[in-house]
């Protein structure tokens, strides 16, 4: 390591890794620093994701596959579950072992990577950004650079450092929590979802498969009603009906932004990117893939910016960004309003109107068109979306 770099990097998660590797190819000289120990750890959201999405970026590869799934299965309030097919291929990752990967092409590319490198502070010169200021092995480091990347998570530090205001509001934050459960039968290749008030009010709890007797189960729900009984509550109870033998491996909770994208992304020589940008999908809760595409606008605007001499090009990661993935985000985010507000009565409905389809017609689209046709008055809910 040197003082002296095009861009910094603070955060060696997916979108972290991804703006860094893409930054190094386009000819910058890049430096991720990660405040944990290790690339990948700890582990922090569902690990699911869709092969449509992983293969933009990087090959499919068993090692950091846990589950391949192709099917998933809806569970009503009432008990009724339909088993709809995926529309392509997914898989529930190990991201300990793919964060790893991603990490290790960002280096392939020219990036270095340090871990347990925590910056504290903004290094500052006659006003202006020209850094960061970093604990790297307990001894205080300043290391320089034109452009700084924030992939450092939820209400990033380093974008508020940098005076975005990266506060997500209490209504659009889900308050989340994860089990890993092991010596329990799942079905491999099915990605499981439970809905209803008594489940996991406003939000959804998932059974995530790694393995015959292995899964990640976890939910999310609305901070408003974790104000009346916490996630981890909802959680246990439901594995305590479910899996009462189980063996709990790991237990994480946290914060996910199911959010419009920040407002502000962009500011002087700072970008934020990923979880820090607020880049998730507001209907599932998933960022991974949209994080990574964030990552890689961020990381290819960045290194134009430094190639051109030019750091007001930077407010182009803006515009493609929102061209790219922004505008879905801001339709995913109403139509998360409207399924919100179902009552159990009209997700069991739901469930019901799913079942009267053939088999080999039962695809999500197919649940969704017959829901609206046995219950017209859905259509209210649905016009919503479209309706600011």
């Amino acid at each position: 390591m040197n003082n002296d770099y095009d861009i910094i990097v603070v955060g060696a998660g997916p979108a972290g890794s991804t703006a860094a590797r893409y930054a190094a190819a386009g000819g910058a000289k890049v430096l991720i620093l990660e405040k944990d120990r290790d690339v990948g750890y700890p582990v922090r959201c569902g690990e699911a994701v869709s092969h449509e999405g992983i293969v933009q970026f990087i090959t499919p590869d068993p090692k950091w596959i846990a589950s391949t799934v192709t099917k998933f299965r809806l569970v009503a309030p009432n008990g009724k579950s339909v088993l709809p097919k995926l529309d392509g291929t997914g898989y529930v990752l190990e991201r300990r072992i793919f964060d790893y990967e991603l990490a290790k092409l960002a280096a392939n590319e020219g990036a270095e990577v340090i871990t347990k490198a925590y910056v504290y502070d903004l290094l500052r010169e006659n006003g202006k950004i020209v850094g960061v200021k970093t604990l790297i092995k307990d001894k205080k480091t300043e290391i320089r650079a034109a452009v700084i990347i924030a992939a450092d998570g939820v209400e990033s530090r380093i974008g508020k450092m940098a005076g975005i205001d990266t506060t997500c509001h209490i209504r659009d934050m889900e308050s989340c929590a994860q089990m890993t459960l092991s010596g329990i039968d799942v079905e491999e290749d099915v990605l499981e979802f439970y809905l209803g008030d008594s489940i996991s009010p406003g939000g959804y709890l998932w059974v995530f498969p790694k393995g015959k007797h292995t899964a990640n189960v976890g939910l999310g729900l609305s901070v408003e009603a974790a104000k009346k009984k916490s996630a981890i509550k909802y959680l246990q109870e439901f594995v305590d009906r479910k899996y009462p033998n189980a063996a709990m491996l790991t237990q994480i909770a946290g914060g996910v932004p199911c959010a419009k994208t920040n407002p502000e992304i962009v500011k002087g020589n700072v970008i934020i990117v990923g979880d820090a940008a607020h880049q998730v999908n507001p209907v599932s809760g998933g960022g991974i893939i949209s994080g990574m595409i964030g990552g890689m606008i961020g990381g290819q605007t960045a290194a134009e910016s430094i190639l051109s001499g030019d750091i007001n090009h930077l407010q182009e990661y803006e515009k493609r960004w929102h061209k790219r993935l922004g505008w879905r985000h801001e339709i995913f985010y109403n139509i998360k309003d409207a399924i919100a507000g179902f009552h159990d009565d009209t997700l069991n409905d739901i469930c019901n109107s799913a079942l009267t389809i053939p088999e080999e017609k039962r695809t999500l689209g197919g649940i969704f068109r017959t829901a609206l046709w046995n219950k017209p008055s859905m259509i209210l809910d649905v016009a919503k979306v479209f309706v600011s």
